[in-house]
């Protein structure tokens, strides 16, 4: 495989817990209201991006935040990586369940008058 040849330098810095709010979310913001000049620096001199930590963005369910392993995750993996959790509510939601061969089984096996069937979840 050949290493692509780059007219400019890029780099990735990850600082967990470090977040840019919104201009309507800055009271309690400790990192808005810190002296940091460093950043300040880098930000006014060197273009950027910002990402979300949050929600579906990071594979989470909707408005849960993320946290550094999850964040990692999506970062290595170079895309959304969706968390157990998302995939069985959207198996559920989507009734996508259904095919799987022990789920279907145990319905049939239900709805032939041999049992009852409980979705039970944490």
């Amino acid at each position: 495989m050949a290493v692509a040849q780059l007219k400019t330098k890029a780099c990735l810095i990850c600082i967990d817990g470090w977040g840019i709010a919104d201009a309507d979310h800055i009271n309690g913001d400790a990192i808005h209201a810190a002296d940091t000049p460093w950043m300040d620096k880098l930000a006014k001199e060197y273009p950027y991006t910002t990402l979300k930590a949050h929600g579906l963005s990071v594979g989470l369910p909707d408005g849960l935040m993320g946290n550094s392993e999850v964040g990692h995750l999506n970062i290595g993996a170079g895309r959304v990586v969706f968390q157990d959790i998302v995939r069985i509510d959207s198996a559920v939601k989507n009734k996508e369940f259904i095919n799987i061969e022990n789920i279907a089984k145990s319905f049939d096996h239900a709805k032939n008058g041999n049992g009852k069937i409980h979705f039970l979840g944490l």
